[in-house]
């Protein structure tokens, strides 16, 4: 029989124990599986979590980006920018709404959106509505720079903080440092609840306005209708609202989750310091900056590139051949302007960003997951010894 340390390694795996199984439990004899009190403690777990005023609890973070966008006005002609290194969603929401994307390149060591970049792109673009920079692997983009220049243009930031929980800036929280922040818990990210998400905001109007919109538009949630004492039959319709909301039995997940959050931090933290002292010496692996003095880092992946020119083998093979020994990796990202719909709907070409394009041929993410054993870890790193340490000089 195998053991633990001997049978395929996932990229990634959820940690999911006997407390997160009592939790569904309990909601599913409570007789209540949707929207109800365990997706409102949920909530406002998360905002004490975070210092925030509201937090709203979404089946996915996508639906959080399309609720804060829509909420902050971006209608039909307005444009918004944001990084092309990034998974769909960031763009596509505007997309929903009749926006477009306007993509701004990466900084080649954060691999965050560039501020220079974006503040050309403000100088330039007269219609822009509003920035989301991504906090991508779990490190922040410069939101200094980016706060400066929206504010003293009296635009919106959204923040995709769907890798960055928990992490924090200069004493704030992800996602709270912008007008919404708005954070994923999809089966692969820091905590999960299998599909999920939140959106936070200390602004109490935006707060209002995504929670109606987050369920039909309708101006009182389930739970208040089915557990009111008055008149709970009665609710007005009113806007064009979505069905985004999160179930119970998904919170009740979250909620246990939550309070495992630092505990899986600090696991991800010891793995990538592993890594980092035992492939800093490969010539041939370019591996993510590290956090500096006073920065923090939550570490929702492990971001490596090969160097063109210092080995036999490239990015696809190297994947392939990590496979080939049990061991899975995964891209992020292939850049959004290299993608046959952006590509062809805004005619964009790889030279225009030469730092996500780069990246996006040559970097491949590792396993970083609480639940890997040392012995797991230690099999990655001697997988990637000996493929690329005999070709770590100049081919």
């Amino acid at each position: 029989m195998e053991t633990k340390e001997q049978q395929p390694i996932p990229f990634a795996l959820p940690d999911i124990g006997r407390e997160e199984e009592e939790a569904v439990l309990r909601v599913l004899r409570s007789g209540w599986l949707t929207t109800g009190k365990e997706a409102i403690s949920f909530e406002k777990e998360f905002a004490e979590a975070v210092s925030t005023h509201s937090a709203l609890a979404v089946n996915s973070a996508t639906a959080g980006l399309h609720l804060a966008a829509e909420a902050l006005g971006v209608s039909p002609g307005d444009k918004v920018v944001t990084s092309p290194f990034t998974f769909t969603s960031t763009a596509e929401i505007l997309r929903y709404l009749g926006a477009d994307p306007i993509f701004a390149d990466i900084d080649e060591e954060t691999l965050t959106i560039d501020p220079r970049c974006v503040a050309e792109i403000l100088e330039r673009e007269p219609k822009v509505k509003g920035v989301i920079p991504v906090h991508l692997g779990g490190r922040m983009a410069e939101m200094d720079r980016i706060m400066t220049e929206t504010k003293k243009r009296g635009l919106f930031v959204i923040e995709d903080a769907a890798h960055a929980f928990p992490l924090s800036y200069k004493g704030k929280a992800a996602g709270t440092i912008g007008d919404a922040g708005v954070f994923s818990f999809y089966a692969t990210k820091t905590i999960t609840t299998g599909e999920g998400g939140m959106v936070v905001t200390d602004n109490e109007a935006l707060a209002k306005r995504m929670s109606v919109m987050r369920l039909h538009g309708i101006d009182r949630d389930v739970w208040d209708r089915y557990t009111s004492s008055k008149g709970s039959w009665r609710y007005a319709v009113v806007d064009a609202g979505y069905k985004y909301n999160l179930t119970d039995l998904a919170a009740a997940i979250g909620r246990v989750q939550l309070k495992r959050a630092q505990e899986f931090k600090e696991r991800r933290c010891r793995i990538a310091s592993y890594y980092e002292a035992e492939l800093g010496g490969i010539e041939a692996l370019k591996l993510p900056k590290p956090p500096g003095r006073g920065e923090d880092h939550a570490w929702h992946l492990f971001i490596v590139r090969l160097r063109p020119g210092y080995s036999a083998i490239d990015r696809d093979g190297m994947v392939e051949a990590l496979k080939a020994r049990g061991i899975g990796t995964s891209v992020h990202y292939i850049a959004l302007h290299l993608m046959p719909y952006y590509r062809s709907r805004y005619n964009l070409s790889p030279e225009q960003f030469p730092v996500a394009t780069a990246v996006s041929n040559s970097c491949f993410s590792l396993p970083i997951y609480p639940s890997m054993s040392d012995g797991q870890v230690e099999r990655v790193v001697e997988a990637i010894k000996e493929l690329l340490s005999p070709n770590s000089r100049r081919a």
